[in-house]
């Protein structure tokens, strides 16, 4: 071999370990990002995926919930977060009208610590009916409750006090929350007085009130863009929901 084919030999040597290195390099570094990316899920996402296990780990059965009513929470929530309509995906509150109003139907719920932090009494619509909700409305003075998904708002200090605004998500179904003043408050007769008395529990003009004794936390701990979900096994709902069927 002469002389001056040595060097290019040698430079060719070079060039090549350093395309080699260069290339495990980006191998390397793309692995790392894939793993991030898989790591950065929404807590929505994680939750539909794995709602039987994190159904099982919040203890849900133990407290009163079905399974296909959480299940139709996380469906919707995830919808919802995928079009960036709910600002904290990590809270979901449901209420869940397959149950009486003298059981603890309302349940907020951390979904990435995994814990029920309120599980209480809430009240339906007066002519939605007595110990079941079973007529719905959308309308102005039908003192009906609304099924469907909503969004928490700001709070404020009205005629019941310190409550919380409501948007309602689903079209004909609840998006005249606002004008009809659907809102969270707290109510006397939210109370197991009221069910020992009646049978079942106070009524509201078609707001989802709580116990006085926990309307601030609960307010508090929802207010600013978490996802409410009322539930109904209503045909009619199931059926037209614009979240559920979108």
């Amino acid at each position: 071999m002469s002389l001056m084919k040595k060097p290019a030999i040698v430079l060719l040597a070079i060039l090549a370990m350093v395309l080699f290195v260069f290339a495990t390099s980006e191998k390397s570094s793309a692995k790392k990002n894939t793993k991030a990316v898989s790591a950065v899920t929404s807590p929505s996402e994680n939750n539909s995926n794995n709602a039987s296990a994190l159904f099982s780990e919040l203890h849900l059965a133990e407290a009163g919930l079905n399974q296909t009513v959480f299940n139709s929470a996380l469906q919707g929530l995830e919808k919802l977060n995928s079009k960036g309509i709910i600002g904290k995906g990590d809270l979901i509150t449901i209420v869940d009208f397959s149950q009486p109003s003298n059981k603890k139907r309302l349940y907020v719920l951390d979904l990435n610590s995994k814990q029920i932090l309120f599980n209480t009494l809430v009240a339906h619509g007066r002519n939605s009916g007595g110990l079941w909700a079973k007529s719905f409305s959308n309308n102005a003075s039908s003192l009906k409750s609304s099924p469907g998904f909503y969004v928490t708002e700001d709070t404020y200090m009205g005629d019941n006090g310190y409550s919380l605004r409501l948007n309602g998500l689903e079209k004909n179904i609840n998006d005249n929350a606002h004008n009809r003043a659907i809102v969270m408050h707290g109510a006397p007769y939210v109370d197991q007085s009221a069910i020992n008395s009646l049978g079942y529990l106070g009524r509201s003009w078609g707001c989802p009130a709580v116990p006085m004794s926990q309307h601030k936390a609960i307010i508090n701990t929802i207010k600013g863009g978490t996802c409410l979900f009322i539930y109904s096994p209503d045909r009619n709902y199931q059926e037209r929901s614009t979240v559920l069927n979108s």
